[in-house]
C-alpha cells in the first residue's frame, strides 16, 4: 500500500481549510482588537500577533487592516468565464449570462453570518469603513461593466453600462440579504436562482 512521505504536498483540500481558517482567524482577530481599541488603536501587528500569523501572511489575504475587518478581498472573475461572457456566452441572452458571472463572484469564500453580523456593526461604529465598503462595490460594478462593454462593444452608451453594473451589484445585494435572512446556511450562491426568479417576476409586473 503506497504511504504519504513528509515531504509530500498536502492535499488541495486540506490546503483551502488551512487558508479559510487563517483567514477567518484574521478576521475574528481584527473584530476583537477594533472593538476594543478602535479601528485607529488596532494595528495589522496586533491583529497578526493575535491571530498568530505573520504580517506578511496577513497582506496575502487582505490589503489592509480595514478589509480584514469587513472580511472583503478582491474579487476577480475567472478568466474563462470572462471571456466567454464577452464572446456572448453562454446562453447569448445578457441576464442569464450576467447571473453566470454573479454565481462566478459568488464562488469566493464567504465569512459567514455572524462575521458579516458583526462586521457591520463595526462598520456602523466606524464610518472609515462603510466608506470602504461602499468603494469595493463600486469597484466590483467597474468590472462588471468592463465586462459588458467587451460583450456589446465600446460605442456602447454609458448609461447602459452602468444600469447592468447597477443591476449586477444589487442581484448581489440581495443575494447576500436572502441568504442571511434564511439563517446564514450553505453558501450564499445558493440563493442567487431565486432572487434572480424574483427580479423577473417584478419586471414582468410592469
Amino acid at each position: 500500500m503506497p504511504t504519504t512521505s513528509a515531504s509530500s504536498p498536502e492535499p488541495a483540500g486540506l490546503r483551502a481549510r488551512k487558508k479559510l481558517a487563517r483567514r477567518e482567524a484574521l478576521i475574528d482577530a481584527a473584530h476583537e482588537l477594533v472593538e476594543r481599541d478602535g479601528l485607529d488603536g488596532a494595528t495589522v501587528e496586533a491583529i497578526c500577533d493575535r491571530a498568530g500569523v505573520s504580517t506578511r501572511t496577513f497582506f496575502n489575504y487582505f490589503e489592509s487592516k480595514d478589509d480584514a475587518v469587513l472580511g472583503i478581498e478582491p474579487w476577480s472573475v475567472s478568466a474563462a468565464v470572462s471571456d466567454e461572457f464577452a464572446a456572448g456566452g453562454p446562453t447569448g441572452r445578457l441576464l442569464p449570462d450576467l447571473e453566470v458571472i454573479i454565481a462566478d463572484l459568488l464562488d469566493a469564500p464567504m465569512i459567514g453570518r455572524v462575521r458579516m453580523a458583526a462586521a457591520m456593526e463595526l462598520a456602523r461604529k466606524e464610518p472609515r469603513l462603510l466608506v470602504r465598503l461602499q468603494a469595493w462595490m463600486e469597484m466590483n460594478r467597474a468590472e462588471i461593466e468592463s465586462l459588458v462593454r467587451r460583450r456589446l462593444g465600446e460605442d456602447t452608451p454609458a448609461y447602459r453600462l452602468e444600469l447592468v453594473g447597477i443591476v449586477a451589484m444589487v442581484i448581489t445585494r440581495a443575494t447576500f440579504s436572502r441568504w442571511e435572512s434564511t439563517g446564514g446556511d450553505g453558501v450564499a450562491g445558493d440563493h442567487l436562482a431565486a432572487v434572480v426568479d424574483d427580479l423577473r417576476a417584478l419586471l414582468a409586473e410592469t
